[in-house]
Order: C-alpha cells, then structure tokens, then sequence
C-alpha cells in the first residue's frame, strides 16, 4: 500500500469558505473536472430518494498517473488553468476547473468519497472521507493510502463513489440536475452527459419541447429540435444551432426570426434548440463559422426554421402578445384618433416596436413608455419632412433641393428644444456637483445615459462591468489575467478613428490622486493584452490632489466635472446662437 499527501496553496483558506448552494451544483463541479480531463461521455447514476444507494459519477476522460495526482491533484487551490495554459491538452477545450477545489465537491453531499483513476497501464484508488479531514491537524499532514494495481493500456477514465449521503441535505434529483447542466452542456456534440440512463438533451430544459423534421428542396432532409423556456427570465445562450454532419456551424441564432415585429426580443431569449441540415454540406466555410447566404438551400433552412418558431410562439404565447397590445391601443386610442391617419400607423408601429421591446414588464411601465412615444409622433414633423423627401427623390433636382431645406429648418426647430433642455440638465448637474454628499455611482449614472456631455465621437460598450466578462462576452476572448473581478467604472465604443475610451470617475468632493492614476491605467494595461486597438484614459473628479500632470503615460487625461460642464455649455449656447 502506497500514500500520498496533500500539498497546501496559500489560498486555500479562502476557497475552502466557498461551499455550493445546492448539492446538484456541488455534483456539477464533478461534470467540470471530467470536462476538463477530455472526456467524451460522462454518465452519473444517482439514488433513489432514502435509499442507500451511493452516487456514482464515471468518465472516460485522460484519468490520472501517479504523478499527476501528486503534483495536480493533491495540490489544493493550485489553478488549472494556469498550469495548463488555459486550454485542455488533446480537444484544446476552455478549462473550467479554476479553484482547485472541486475535487472537494463530493464531500458536499456525501460523507465518503471513492475516487478509481485509470491511465496507462495503472489504477489508482482512494478514499476522502469528511471525518478524516475535520481529525487530521492540518491537511497537508493527512496521509491518503493509495491502492495501486496493474489495468488494461487501454484503459483511461475516473470514477468518483459518494457514499453515506450527508443527513438533512435533500437528496439529488435528476431533473434538477439536468435543468443545472442542459445551458452549459446541453449542445457539447463531443461530450456525452448521461444521468440516470437518459442522455442529456434539449428536451430536458423546463418547457414546450417540439421536434419537427422535413425535406427541402435543395437541403434535404432537415430536422428542428427545440425548447421554449418556461423559465420568466431568458436563457443564458439562448438560440438555435445549426448542425451539418453533427458540428455546429457558428454560433446560435435565430434565423430572421430577431428582425420580425411580431416577436418580442425577451421571447426570443427563451427559445434553445438544433437544426440538423446535413445536405447543405458543400456551402459551409472553410472555418465552420458560417454559410454562404445566398445559397439557395441554406435559404430554404433559414425559411423553414423562422417560419416554425413563429408557429410555435405563436401557439405558446401568441394570444397573450395580441391581447397586451389590444389592451394599451385601447389605453391609448383617445389619442391615436387625435392624430392624422398617417401618423396613427406611425404611432401604431412605434407602439408595437415598445410592446416587442419590453415585453414581459408590469403594464403601467409600458402604457408610460408608449406615451411617450405618442407625445414624440404628436409633436414631430420628421414623419412628414421623410415623407416629402421620399417624394422628392423620385421627381427633380429642386423638389429635393427644397425637401433638403424644409428637413433642415425642422431639424433645427427640433435642436433648439434639445439645446434648452440639455442647458437645464447641466444646470441640475452642476448643482449635484456642488453637494458633498454626491457620491461617485450618482455622477457615473448622470453622465452614462447622457454622453453628449462628452462629445459625439464614443457610444456606451459596457458599465461597471468586471474586466473578466468585458473581455471575454465583449471582445470574445479568454481573459487570463489578474484583476478579472475588477470593474472599470466606463469603457465606450471605438469612436471613428477606431479608439476605446475607458472612464473612471470619482466622487465630486475627492481630490484626484496618483493612485487614481495608477488605478486607471492598470485597467488599460489589462484591456491592450486582448485589444489591439488604442485604449484612452480618461479621469474625472470634482479636483486636482496629487495626479500627476507630468511624466505621465500617453493618452491619459483628466477632467473636472466643473470644466466638462462649462464646455459642455459653450457648446449648447452657441449651437443656440446659429439657430437664432
């Protein structure tokens, strides 16, 4: 009999506090580290309720030697991931292992845990038990006796035993389990998750599962498979995937389905399924990321998918979509029949776009919202100048001479109440600023849905957003770098000259420091490892302390919030000046 001891991280301490909500979360770390060992099929067999049946967790992944489990396994809160370089060594997966304590999640549940580990030629066994853990003096002096034995070349994979399921926790169950897994790994063609003898599939997700198949013209034979959630909230990848001789072909869309008035983007979310269309083979890319449009059967696989989601939704949530729209035309008929009959399609076409928009809100938030549009249709005059410069496109150069003027001088009537609006909002700013209690969330807020403040030239990418998923959901890359919980306060859009512009604000009574600085600029460095693009700094505070003014890295600014308003308000005053 061989042993071996556990080899402690520093943060271990830290991580051992992050326990699971649910023991079904707990089993789900045991599908991540299989994930994370190349498996192809993963199958768990759970116990009936009161019973004394163990939980039993196998995969056919790369298992361990005896070297890996002593340098990588029994290192406690050592990250995967960075061992590894990010990725899994023979399907280059995305490594989803990050806190080295997974191989602790068994013990959530159960109070023994049978590990068998199987790779070239040897068999590794042992046994984790709570009691063990809680007597030893410190883990890393708990010896762990190893049964090793002779198996098969062929042979690779781990087997995870649960055990002595822990009293007063509620037993796992098998559709919780699935509904835990089928958004992460419902869709994974080469990764196989089998519980209780049913694979994993699309059916299992919470609502109105339907499997259609046709043939098409020119695409064959084709087979939809989907769900439409029952869940209130959307899905986290939500979308059908098109499938060609089992691979997915990009990412999941929704095949036209997303530019149709009829359906609410809300909904959209709740939809999750496949296409298989093998026929449409010789019109994929070389990259597998996308089909030649304008073949005709990948036409006719677009034409068939959007046509039988529209049915299904329909069907499923058509009658309560018709019946919120005939309830706030109702609400808002007393003004429709008010308005001009060209203007009432207008006005009922804006509705409907608010209806499509925010479906799923409390009704008195969307009856506020569609006044609003109303109020914009009664007092615009865009809607007629459109109108007339169409007109005028189709007859001689001075009808669209003249078309061009009437826009110009409504456009101008229309910046003159912008302009004396905006001189009001910098007003109400200014004096937020003057107060000493403003705190830094107030200002950020103020100014994030109103960059005009800034200039023209950036749009909004993301607020208050950790560095983690800007670069991973915005840049779609792996972020691999420290301070991924970090959140810069505001990264806008590449502006026309292709920059980023990354914000931080501070509150109004702090006087701007050198460790701003520092703050500021940390974020940038993490962003250009991902970006190629420029990334500009700017820093805003209501003073000046210790910023540096000199020495300081290229593109890096700052502004007070009293100076950003004073030329804020030039601006306004002498767009004002032309329009008189």
């Amino acid at each position: 009999m061989q042993q071996a001891n556990f080899q402690v991280d520093p943060r271990l301490a830290t991580l051992l506090g992050q326990d699971y909500s649910t023991t079904e979360k707990a089993l789900k770390e045991l599908i991540d580290n299989a994930w994370d060992a190349d498996a192809e099929i993963v199958t768990i067999d759970l116990p009936a309720p009161l019973s004394d049946a163990p939980i039993v967790v196998q995969d056919d992944g790369n298992g361990m030697t005896r070297q890996e489990l002593e340098f990588q396994y029994m290192k406690i809160a050592s990250d995967r991931r960075v061992r590894a370089g990010g990725r899994t060594p023979k399907k280059r997966r995305m490594i989803k292992g990050k806190k080295g304590i997974g191989k602790f999640a068994g013990l959530m549940c159960a109070s023994t845990m049978n590990v068998s580990t199987k790779a070239r030629g040897v068999q590794i066994a042992f046994t984790l038990n709570v009691e063990d853990l809680n007597s030893a003096s410190g883990i890393e002096s708990l010896a762990l006796p190893l049964d090793v034995r002779e198996c098969s070349a062929d042979d690779h994979g781990t087997s995870v035993t649960l055990t002595h399921l822990r009293q007063g926790l509620r037993y796992p169950n098998a559709d919780r389990l699935r509904q835990e897994l089928i958004m992460e790994y419902g869709q994974q063609k080469d990764f196989k998750i089998i519980i209780n003898g049913k694979p994993l599939d699309i059916d299992d997700l919470d609502g109105d599962f339907q499997e259609l198949s046709a043939t098409l013209p020119d695409a064959g034979p084709v087979v939809l498979r989907f769900t439409i959630s029952s869940k209130k909230s959307g899905l986290r990848r939500p979308g059908i995937t098109l499938l060609v001789d089992g691979k997915a072909v990009g990412k999941p869309g929704y095949f036209g389905l997303e530019n149709s008035d009829e359906v609410p983007t809300r909904l959209l979310k709740k939809l999750y399924g496949e296409i298989e269309a093998n026929g449409i083979m010789e019109y994929v890319t070389a990259g597998w990321d996308s089909v030649i449009e304008n073949s005709e059967a990948y036409v006719q696989v677009i034409t068939y998918v959007r046509q039988c989601l529209l049915d299904a939704l329909r069907a499923t949530h058509g009658m309560e979509m018709r019946l919120a729209h005939a309830r706030l035309k109702k609400a808002m008929d007393q003004r429709l029949q008010k308005l001009p009959q060209h203007k009432r399609e207008y006005a009922d076409r804006a509705i409907k776009k608010v209806l499509k928009k925010y479906y799923d809100e409390p009704a008195h938030k969307v009856q506020a919202l569609a006044h609003v549009v109303l109020e914009a249709v009664e007092r615009s005059e865009y809607r007629l100048i459109m109108e007339h410069l169409a007109e005028a496109n189709r007859g001689d150069v001075s009808n669209l001479a003249d078309a061009l003027e009437r826009f110009g001088l409504a456009d101008m009537a229309i910046l003159v109440d912008q302009a004396k609006a905006r001189l009001q909002f910098l007003d109400e700013l200014e004096q937020l600023i003057k107060d000493k209690s403003c705190l830094e969330i107030t200002v950020h807020r103020a100014i994030e849905y109103n960059l005009w403040i800034l200039g023209a030239a950036f749009t909004v990418f993301s607020s208050n957003t950790t560095l983690k998923r800007q670069v991973e959901d915005l840049l779609n890359q792996t972020y691999n770098g420290r301070d991924a919980a970090t959140r810069p306060d505001l990264l806008l859009n590449e502006s026309l000259t292709g920059e980023f512009l990354l914000i931080e604000f501070k509150r109004p009574a702090h006087p701007l420091t050198y460790d701003d600085y520092q703050q500021a600029t940390r974020y940038r460095h993490h962003l250009r490892d991902y970006s190629a693009k420029p990334v500009k700094v700017l820093v805003i505070g209501g003073k000046i302390g210790d910023f540096p003014v000199i020495q300081m890295e290229p593109d890096v600014k700052h502004l007070l919030f009293s100076d950003i308003i004073s030329t804020a308000r030039r601006q306004i005053e002498w767009q004002l000046q032309r329009a008189h």
